[in-house]
Order: C-alpha cells, then sequence, then structure tokens
C-alpha cells in the first residue's frame, strides 16, 4: 500500500493530515511518499493519492506499470473548483483512477457527469474536545488557516477592520504567511484594530486549545475541499461561521445559518456582531449554531472514516482497474 502526499509533515497541512490519519487506519503495511515509483514500487498492491495536478506524475507512472491494480484518487478543493476545469494533467488522473474521493457531500457535484459514479464521500474526523470554559464579557473569534489567497484572509482583515471600534471583540487569526504580502497585510491589520492578532503558524494541539476556548470559528475560504478546522471547531463544541461555498456547505449543511457572502467582509463582520449580540441567549444565533455544529459532529466521527477507508481499499483490490 502507498499513500502520495504533496506534502509531509513539514507543510502542516490537511493534505499531510489526512494522509498521516488514512495510513494509521490501514490495517496492511503501508508508507507515504510525495512521488512514486521508489525502492518499493514493485510490491505495491494499491495507490491513494492526494492532489490531481500534484500527483499527477504519480499516478499517470502507476497506471502505466500496475495497470491492473487498483488506484484512488482523493481531490483537494483546489482539483474541484480549479485544476479539473482547466489542467489536462488534472483531467488525466481523473480518468486514470478507479475510484474518486471527496471530502464532502456536495464535492460529487463539481465533477463531469460521467466521471460522478466513480465518487464516494468519505468524511474527515478528528477526536472530540470539551469546549473550555468561555468568558462573557466579550466575544473571542478564531481564524485557523495558512495566509494564502484562497484561505481569503483579506475578507477577515477588512472585517477587523470594521470591527476595529469594539473592545467587546476579540479575533485571533493563525497560520504562516505563505504570501509575503499578505503576511504584511496581518501585521498592517494588527497595528490599525488593536482587537485583531494574527500570531503565526502554532503546533496542531496548541490550535485545538485556542479552538476549544473561542465562541467562534471562522472559516473565510474561497476554495475548500472539506477543511479540517471547520471539523475540528465542531468537535470542540465551536460553532463556525463560514463563507457560503461548495466546500463548505457540503461540511456544515444547506440549511446552516452561519454563512456569509464569500469575500464580503461587511457580511462577516455583521455576522460577527450578531453573534455577540445573541451571546448568553439560549435561543440566540450563537446558541443555534451550537446546537446545529452539535448535529453534524457525528459525521467527523474517527470510527466512520476509518471503516469507509478500509472498505475503499477492500474494494479497490477486488475491482478490476479501468486502465485509463
Amino acid at each position: 500500500m502507498v499513500i502520495v502526499s504533496p506534502a509531509l509533515a513539514d507543510a502542516n497541512n490537511g493534505n499531510w493530515r489526512t494522509a498521516r490519519r488514512w495510513q494509521g487506519f490501514l490495517s496492511s503495511p503501508s508508507r507515504i511518499v510525495t512521488q512514486w515509483p521508489d525502492e518499493s514500487a514493485d510490491d505495491d498492491r494499491v495507490m491513494l493519492a492526494l492532489h490531481a495536478r500534484r500527483s499527477a506524475p504519480s499516478i499517470a507512472a502507476w497506471r502505466q506499470m500496475h495497470p491492473s491494480r487498483g488506484l484512488a484518487l482523493v481531490l483537494t478543493g483546489t482539483d474541484l473548483y480549479r485544476d479539473i476545469q482547466r489542467d489536462a494533467t488534472a483531467q488525466r488522473s481523473l480518468q486514470l483512477a478507479d475510484a474518486l474521493v471527496v471530502l464532502q457531500e456536495r464535492g460529487p457535484l463539481a465533477l463531469p457527469a460521467e466521471l460522478r459514479p466513480k465518487a464516494r464521500v468519505i468524511f474527515q474526523s478528528t477526536t472530540s474536545r470539551q469546549a473550555l470554559p468561555k468568558t462573557r464579557r466579550r466575544l473571542r473569534a478564531l481564524m485557523v488557516g495558512h495566509l494564502r489567497d484562497e484561505k481569503s484572509p483579506q475578507t477577515l482583515f477588512a472585517a477587523a477592520r470594521l470591527l476595529a471600534g469594539r473592545d467587546d471583540i476579540r479575533i485571533d487569526h493563525i497560520g504562516d504567511a505563505l504570501d509575503a504580502r499578505l503576511g504584511e497585510a496581518a501585521m498592517a491589520t494588527m497595528a490599525a484594530s488593536t482587537h485583531y492578532r494574527w500570531l503565526g503558524g502554532q503546533p496542531h494541539a496548541a490550535t485545538r486549545r485556542r479552538m476549544q476556548r473561542a465562541h467562534l470559528l471562522i472559516h473565510a475560504s474561497r476554495i475548500e475541499g472539506g477543511a479540517h478546522v471547520v471539523m475540528e471547531a465542531v468537535c470542540s463544541g465551536t460553532p463556525v461561521i463560514a463563507s457560503r461555498i461548495d466546500g463548505n456547505v457540503g461540511m456544515l449543511g444547506d440549511d446552516y445559518a452561519g454563512y456569509f457572502a464569500c469575500d464580503d467582509a461587511r457580511a462577516l463582520s455583521e455576522l460577527i456582531l450578531q453573534c455577540r449580540a445573541s451571546q448568553g441567549q439560549g435561543d440566540g444565533l450563537l446558541a443555534r449554531l451550537a446546537t446545529q455544529c452539535r448535529h453534524r459532529a457525528a459525521l467527523f466521527a474517527p470510527a466512520a472514516e476509518r471503516a469507509a477507508v478500509r472498505r475503499l481499499v477492500a474494494d479497490l483490490c477486488l475491482t478490476p482497474a479501468n486502465g485509463g
């Protein structure tokens, strides 16, 4: 068994965490590589590849060397909502795979209609944690995501400036500056809005603790395949407010009350204000979001993901490859 991931542990991103978690679910020996083939290529019976474009060379090599062995492609947000529309290598990866795995329930809708029969939804999972005590004197909001355009940190910067006069609202922002210009913008936002703090990259355990203490997780992405931080917040008792994009709606549900229009900083700031105004009210917006998140939490249980991954691998072992 081989898992191809374009990122390893030092990247501290969702691709790596998915690859490592799936490796732990598998009963047979497996390894994680960034490129295939390697010295163990002849012994591999199944490939699980993350990212249609970035893993395309490994996918093509697998199908050439092992035309009858199973291959599953796990599709990221940039795959679903950008690359497969315009990148020939990503499109070829879709054709070569026996199974197309999407990480939220609206993912299949982004695939060409003729390929949807190959799709299966596997929600990612995380451990459940109890929410930590939260003050009522102010609202603490948290955004988690490296500073890159796909995560739309600019929307948070603008919303923070709109809320600059509200001393009862605090916004923390975790993530490395993968784009230096966005790092500069974060620093400028801190200077202009003292209630906003950019904390840079943080260890995963520390991020989870901050999530448990927060009243809200903000998720402003433009492109998302199924965000780890959304399920981590849901499973930590922390409500989410998120951009209304398919990757978020597929995680939180069509009827979720915590969406704002993508890239709309004013709508985000107004939603934060509504949550602050309802704080402590049993029938207010913040309480409603918490209830809706609790109802989604079972989707992200480790046992459910483990069973789905093992079923995928079993099917790949039994089903003849399509050969592209």
